[in-house]
């Protein structure tokens, strides 16, 4: 019996809405940024692989670089979140769509269309937007400036990611999503915990933060969007996974008081508004071409 389409719809707003808890969650911890980043993964590769049978197959000499590139995305976005807004680490790393354009060309033979260079232009108008304003520190922002600089280049490593994944898809290895980020988190794992040892801020709150944050948060975030984006079509997913950005600064407001600068929100806006309206382009684009 094929699955329900409002099934497939919810499970992609529960993995959106459990994924916008990272930064709250991280920001909750008195762990350093790299024990974060080192045990989150560690914990999340073991639910991975525990949980997801495609998550144990399909692993190559290609998946590597792949997976590298979506380790150093967990890192560089646990480094962010503590040294900057959520909303700041979130919109951020949310120009990845942009970087993906510019590496087109250079690594997948893709070339920049009218409508992409539109695409770009709104994005650099909502960083400099962003960076207008200077924020000042807070507790859950300690050094906004570099925490949004890592940001940035976490919003770099994650085009990586994806122009990997489009690589794979053909060499006929599009199947391995799930496999690549099972690896990606052994790797960040590996990467993070020489500079996490020792861990001197032991405690049951540390404890159980850190367990949500491997099983909840990114387990059973990356169970739902497995499970759900199959059967939902591009847009209609993008737009529901939008929901993370969004509720990403809500949630830390909530729990920490934490408001980012208005200049940010503004930026981030016109960074979403305009990877939404792409988006919705490139779908519109690939129906006529169908039919």
């Amino acid at each position: 019996m094929p699955p329900s389409p409002l099934r497939s719809r919810l499970l992609l707003f529960a993995a959106a809405l459990l994924f916008s808890t990272g930064g709250a969650a991280i920001k909750a911890v008195t762990l350093t940024g790299w024990q974060v980043a080192g045990i989150r993964s560690g914990i999340a590769a073991l639910v991975l692989l525990a949980l997801l049978p495609e998550a144990r197959r399909g692993w190559s000499p290609r998946l590597v670089p792949v997976s590298a590139a979506y380790a150093a995305t967990l890192i560089l976005f646990v480094l962010a979140n503590r040294l900057t807004t959520a909303a700041d680490a979130i919109f951020l790393q949310s120009t990845a769509p942009l970087y993906l354009l510019l590496l087109g060309p250079l690594l997948l033979r893709e070339p920049i269309r009218g409508g992409d260079v539109l695409y770009m232009l709104a994005v650099i108008v909502g960083m400099v937007v962003f960076f207008i304003g200077t924020e000042a520190a807070a507790a859950t922002a300690p050094d906004p400036r570099r925490g949004n600089l890592v940001a940035l280049a976490s919003g770099f490593t994650y085009a990586l990611l994806l122009v990997g994944m489009r690589s794979l898809s053909r060499h006929g290895q599009g199947d391995t999503a799930v496999a690549a980020a099972a690896l990606g988190n052994v790797l960040a794992c590996v990467a993070a915990l020489p500079l996490a040892i020792p861990v001197t801020h032991t405690g049951w709150t540390n404890a159980v933060i850190m367990v949500y944050l491997g099983v909840v948060q990114v387990g059973l975030g990356y169970l739902c969007l497995t499970r759900g984006i199959r059967h939902v079509p591009a847009m209609e997913a993008t737009t529901l996974l939008m929901v993370e950005p969004a509720m990403s600064p809500v949630w830390t407001w909530l729990i920490h008081g934490e408001k980012p600068a208005p200049w940010a929100l503004a930026g981030g806006s016109v960074i979403l508004a305009a990877t939404l309206v792409n988006t919705w382009r490139h779908s519109r684009n690939s129906r006529r071409i169908k039919v």
